[in-house]
């Protein structure tokens, strides 16, 4: 066959019906110009025939209509990777989104009087009901939380905290930046690893507008070191007649020791511990949608509602539903690990996904053509929170080459990530459902 052989678009087109229903009469023309464009200017030998070239059609169409927001195995070895998502919703709050998404819904609306409602209104009592709080409110993150706050409370004036707890987590989200945003002036006490109560007592002027906690969620500083407790500076907060703000960062409403995990600070603690705001998120250790929570005293929520901020940062209907669906897991702690992915994932024990690796360490070798050896690792929580505790898991070294597998498995049409670690690809285990996520993800 020559290049003059080849056939004709309109002749194609009139072979491509089935091409034509999926992506549309359009498209397909255009796949196809390209195609034959790009087999005149470097010819392959031998020529493709009408199929061949429908198929290489085919090709770029699927690859174009694929969503570049494609759904990956996550076996790095951290449970709530920011690059990934973070946290998996439950089925309850899935089918709660899925509902929202397939009709109205009485978002601000108010069934009982037939006039306006609020929207956080099907948050609200949840919030109270887990936290033990007098009121709260929801924005899109936890740092529009912070900044929304922070705003409210001390524009024009200065927010106090100590030189310790001055974070940066990823994003580029810099406590003293989102300061700078809210309009209020930082005024750092103490030094890096040793903060005093007189450190903030003397810090406080007319020009105080808080005094500010902030849990370092994402780094320890340990050794020679001094922070003041959360009940005894709102204890100088009050004293002082300020507000003090606990930022929780990731947050959690359940003691984890529960399922054998290291313990978190837990929102109620926090309250209850004298904080008249406390801040978290919903899409970290909570195992929700992403989501910024601010809970504490009942005049300063409402304040936080006037703010203009608030209908800039507010969340949407979809997000709203899941979050109350899941939330409303939290009232049945005895079933919670099996309902809720995150403390299911985070909670599997290492001799169940040791069992996993042993079956499928000789098929993952046949398909890849390498060694995939059965070893220990350790799994890390993520998201900043617990980051110097790891879990012990298993999983499967993959060798020789490590590079070069890891970008063969990112090339698959279910990418399987996993990370290279002493010459070797690692694919710890605790975050794959089962093995026929594997399977079929290398099929």
């Amino acid at each position: 066959m020559q290049l003059r052989d080849l056939p004709s678009v309109d002749r194609l087109l009139g072979q491509s019906s089935a091409l034509i229903d999926r992506h549309g009469r359009a498209a397909v023309t255009e796949a196809l110009r390209t195609t034959l464009a790009g087999i005149r200017a470097a010819p392959p030998q031998p020529l493709p025939d009408a199929a061949g070239i429908l198929s290489l059609a085919e090709q770029a169409l699927t690859a174009r209509a694929r969503s570049n927001l494609r759904p990956v195995l996550n076996l790095t070895g951290t449970v709530l990777h920011t690059n990934l998502g973070r946290a998996l919703l439950a089925d309850e709050a899935m089918a709660a989104a899925l509902a929202a998404m397939q009709s109205p819904a009485a978002l601000e609306f108010d069934l009982d009087t037939g006039g306006r409602g609020e929207r956080d209104s099907h948050l609200r009592g949840l919030l109270c009901e887990l936290t033990g709080a007098e009121d709260a409110t929801v924005v899109n993150n936890n740092a529009a939380a912070v900044l929304i706050v922070l705003n409210t409370l001390a524009r024009n004036r200065e927010a106090i905290v100590s030189r310790g707890e001055l974070i940066e987590i990823g994003g580029a989200f810099r406590m003293p930046a989102i300061m700078e945003q809210a309009g209020c002036r930082l005024r750092e006490v103490g030094t890096t690893n040793r903060t005093h109560a007189r450190d903030y007592a003397e810090a406080i002027t007319p020009e105080t507008g808080l005094l500010m906690k902030v849990h370092t969620s994402n780094y320890r500083i340990e050794g020679f070191t001094k922070e003041v407790a959360a009940p005894e500076l709102a204890r100088i907060a009050h004293q002082a007649g300020l507000p003090m703000v606990n930022d929780l960062g990731s947050g959690t409403l359940v003691d984890l020791r529960r399922w054998g995990l290291a313990p978190e600070p837990t929102v109620a603690e926090a309250v209850a511990e004298g904080a008249d705001v406390v801040t978290f998120s919903g899409d970290k250790l909570l195992g929700g949608p992403q989501a910024g929570f601010i809970v504490g005293r009942r005049e300063i929520i409402a304040a936080i509602n006037r703010n203009p901020l608030k209908r800039a940062l507010r969340m949407d209907k979809i997000r709203i539903a899941a979050t109350e669906a899941t939330l409303r897991l939290y009232r049945d702690p005895d079933r919670l690990a099996e309902r809720l992915p995150t403390l299911r994932l985070l909670s599997r024990p290492q001799a169940q996904i040791r069992a996993q690796a042993e079956r499928l360490a000789p098929r993952v070798a046949q398909v890849l053509g390498c060694a995939a050896t059965v070893i220990d690792c350790a799994s890390q929580i993520g998201s900043g929170a617990l980051p110097t505790d790891t879990i012990p898991s298993a999983g499967l070294a993959l060798t020789p080459r490590p590079e070069a597998l890891a970008e063969r498995l990112r090339g698959l049409p279910t990418p399987i990530l996993g990370r290279i670690h002493d010459g070797a690809l690692i694919l710890d285990l605790r975050c794959l459902p089962d093995d026929a996520a594997l399977i079929d993800a290398l099929a």
